[in-house]
């Protein structure tokens, strides 16, 4: 197994080199591949040092699988090259999602969709991940009609700009090169990504595009406000779901807890709820305040936290890869 990782100096290039490590995939040769300012320095990884060598070189190499977090640009000019010579892209950016010929997967929900002719597989959003891994066993049984959706998202999920411009925020000084047009430090934005046409964020349509097409569903009605938060490592999300059909709630916590991935933490007496701080560093998907809407018919509320740069991000990659692994198809 040869395996790129592309972005290997970002953020989310780190915490990917760290799931690597800590779930011991098998590697023969690891190549860390970065733009052209990054070829030259060094990563560590496994304990071993090694050199990031540039886009170019990695093609030259033709690795089995290359994992991209490069952003939308590179993965669009590059992900296609790599797939010429027969490397298996896992694409982290929003480029290829909504492509109809390219496969949008969270293993648990549907990477039993995988073929060896997919040679460009999208890596859902931050997001999204999370929460269509706990809505996928509940629309099986119950049928998703309409999801109303607001989410608490980490800053880290802008990458190290954002970071950045939370610790000098945090310490007083003016950031240099300011991710967001209003601090971020003891604030919260309802701003995640750029403003489109119909006054939804990207990232609100990316909520409404991609749940639809994980989960096989083009009438699931859908709306979102997605909102920035000072939280480093977690992204929260309260979702309101109306069900075609009846439903239990001890049926839902069981169906939630029999989920691959997912940890049910729904104990108010002792106030044992997911937050974004218990979530850091954790691969699970964590899902509590599990209740009725009283509102509506066949309504329910359910609140998911998990680290937006663990499974919204290098882990479920790394999760593709390890399936195509085990099915052959590398």
């Amino acid at each position: 197994m040869k395996l790129a990782v592309v972005g290997v100096t970002g953020l989310v290039g780190s915490v990917m080199r760290d799931v690597l490590t800590e779930r011991n995939f098998e590697i023969d040769e690891f190549l860390p591949v970065a733009s052209a300012k990054s070829v030259g320095k060094k990563v560590t990884f496994k304990d071993k040092e090694y050199t990031v060598i540039g886009l170019e070189d990695a093609v030259a190499a033709r690795p089995d699988v290359a994992i991209f977090s490069a952003g939308g640009s590179v993965s669009l000019e590059w992900a296609p090259r790599f797939a010429a010579v027969g490397t298996t892209v896992i694409d982290n950016s929003s480029a290829w999602r909504m492509d109809p010929d390219k496969r949008l997967v969270v293993p648990e929900v549907n990477g039993v969709e995988l073929t060896d002719e997919d040679k460009i597989i999208a890596n859902p959003n931050c997001s999204t991940i999370q929460m269509v891994l706990a809505l996928s066993p509940l629309h099986k049984a119950f049928g998703i009609k309409r999801l109303v959706i607001s989410t608490y998202q980490s800053y880290t999920g802008t990458g190290v700009v954002a970071v950045e411009q939370y610790n000098a925020e945090k310490e007083g000084r003016t950031a240099e090169n300011p991710a967001y047009p209003h601090p971020i430090f003891e604030n919260c934005l309802p701003h995640c990504d750029v403003f489109l046409e119909n006054d939804y964020t990207k990232e609100e349509m990316k909520l409404v595009n991609e749940t639809r097409k994980i989960l096989g569903d083009p009438d699931i009605r859908i709306t979102a406000t997605a909102v920035r938060v000072p939280v480093n490592g977690g992204h929260s999300e309260a979702v309101n779901i109306e069900f075609e059909n009846p439903f239990n709630i001890e049926e839902v916590k069981t169906l939630l807890e029999d989920t691959p991935g997912i940890v049910v933490m729904d104990n108010l007496s002792d106030n044992v709820y997911p937050t974004p701080l218990m979530a850091k560093n954790k691969n699970e998907v964590f899902v509590g305040r599990i209740r009725r809407d009283e509102s509506v018919e066949n309504g329910l509320n359910l609140w998911i936290v998990a680290d937006n740069l663990r499974k919204g991000a290098a882990t479920n990659a790394i999760q593709i890869a390890e399936l195509i692994t085990q099915k052959a198809l590398v």
